[in-house]
């Protein structure tokens, strides 16, 4: 049987609907797409197959052989790309899309205050099941849940349920809205991880979410951390708060590693950012949100000065946008935009652009994947790696001519745009239609914790939160 893009010449004919179009175990040969492959030496390959067995990238290459009874995607001339990597989204909060959309960051505090009191482990679950169906389709396969909603043990087995019973690929971040740290050391951790995470190679795996205090209230959190392995992932250089005395106290107690992420990291000191550069740990950017809620000005130019590897995140749908096509237009946006601010203000012009299209490309991929200590298995079009591929239709007006494949990637397209998307081998997305996810499930308990939670802090107070009072 064969599959296809809708392309003039080689469309399919058959539905996509079909539920045994793509049998989990079945081979899955791609063919004659322009293969991005983000691998270093592979570089952009026109006109070239990828072929997948099992759950992983057997071959790619020209007009390659495969076993009898492989699916086959006919893709001449579309653009093939390894899954977007999200290292920060809250996604308990995708129940309330759309309400933050003029929130400040003292807004957003001041409503996470007011919603949390009455936020139950079904509208966890709710938020996370939506939040990775929304994922998929938008062609992230990989995302990290920075889980502060995980108030109680009950929250926190209900994120968890939701991530696994979706079948991308995520990275489970336990967190808490809060400066007390003794849920940590206290064996709440060790329960969890003991049941839910037995292995490294499941869909779902875990690390953990913590504050950066400034004094030794969390010392025993991240030493904990530190002592079983477990990734962290904290929000710092975040204006009024988590600025340098955070990061001089992660340092000095040699908490910053390559196993750290911090998010946001925009209001800090050279100083700070050189401390970063030197323990290898990495920032998650998320310029979308930061330019419109105020967590800082994104600090893409001080990381890129500095060395410190870069990857990109959505951070929440409750005012902004779920999709990486976005937040790698607005990290080009913002920095270039910078940089012709302070020339044009010394009266000199930008000859060149520093920050390429490829560059954003790298951290929405590669860059999200080694952040997550998964670049041998995830973030560039390899053999060997695991199947974690994104297809492009090229029959829209906004994909065609494809002149400079990345650069038109980066500005050109959109997740409308997404025809194709594989995770692990297992094909969840074709022509446009999702494959063994439940959309209108996902839409009810959305649509329900919603309800619950405006009914339970009142109509006053729900409208007023949706539109702060002007200054």
């Amino acid at each position: 049987m064969t599959a296809g893009l809708p392309l003039p010449a080689q469309a399919a004919t058959t539905s996509v609907t079909e539920p045994d179009r793509f049998p989990a175990g079945r081979p899955l040969l791609i063919r004659r797409a322009t293969v991005i492959t983000m691998d270093r030496t592979r570089g952009i390959l026109p006109d070239t197959d990828v072929l997948v067995v099992r759950e992983r990238i057997k071959a790619v290459g020209s007009k390659l052989s495969a076993p009898h009874g492989t699916a086959v995607i006919e893709a001449k001339d579309a653009l093939l790309i390894p899954g977007f990597v999200d290292t920060h989204r809250h996604m308990w909060q995708s129940v309330l899309r759309g309400m933050g959309a003029d929130w400040t960051i003292t807004n957003y505090l001041d409503a996470v205050g007011k919603l949390l009191p009455h936020l139950r482990p079904e509208d966890v679950y709710a938020g996370n099941y939506l939040g990775m169906v929304e994922a998929v389709a938008d062609g992230v396969t990989t995302v990290l849940d920075w889980s502060h909603g995980s108030l109680t043990p009950a929250h926190a087995d209900a994120a968890v349920d939701a991530l696994m019973a979706v079948p991308g690929r995520a990275r489970w971040a336990y967190g808490r809205f809060s400066l007390d740290f003794s849920w940590v050391t206290s064996g709440e951790v060790d329960r969890i991880r003991e049941a839910r995470f037995s292995s490294d190679d499941q869909l779902v795996t875990m690390q953990l979410a913590l504050s950066a205090p400034t004094d030794s209230a969390g010392d025993a959190a991240w030493r904990y951390a530190a002592e079983h392995d477990l990734p962290v992932t904290s929000h710092v250089g975040v204006f009024g708060a988590d600025t340098d005395p955070a990061v001089t106290r992660l340092a000095d107690n040699g908490f910053l590693s390559p196993r750290t992420t911090l998010v946001h990291a925009t209001t800090l000191s050279d100083e700070s950012y050189r401390r970063i550069a030197d323990s290898g740990a990495f920032v998650s950017l998320s310029t979308e949100s930061e330019m419109n809620m105020g967590q800082g000005y994104p600090p893409t130019g001080a990381a890129h000065r500095f060395g410190i590897p870069i990857s990109l995140s959505v951070d929440s749908v409750l005012g902004w946008s779920g999709d990486m096509f976005t937040n790698m237009r607005a990290a080009l946006a913002a920095e270039r935009g910078l940089v012709f601010l302070r020339a044009h203000e010394r009266g000199e012009p930008v000859i060149t652009h520093e920050l390429r299209a490829a560059d954003v490309l790298h951290y929405a991929t590669l860059g999200g994947a080694e952040a997550l200590g998964m670049a041998d298995r995830i973030g560039s079009i390899t053999p060997g790696k695991l199947a974690d591929l994104v297809l492009l239709r090229q029959d829209t007006p906004s994909m065609t001519p494809v002149i400079s494949p990345v650069g038109h990637l980066v500005f050109q397209a959109g997740r409308g745009d997404i025809d194709t998307v594989v995770v692990g081998g297992r094909v969840l997305k074709h022509q446009g239609e999702l494959i063994g996810l439940n959309l209108p499930q996902a839409r009810r308990l959305a649509e329900a914790a919603r309800d619950r939670l405006r009914s339970a802090i009142g109509e006053e107070t729900w409208q007023n939160l949706i539109d702060p009072p002007r200054p």
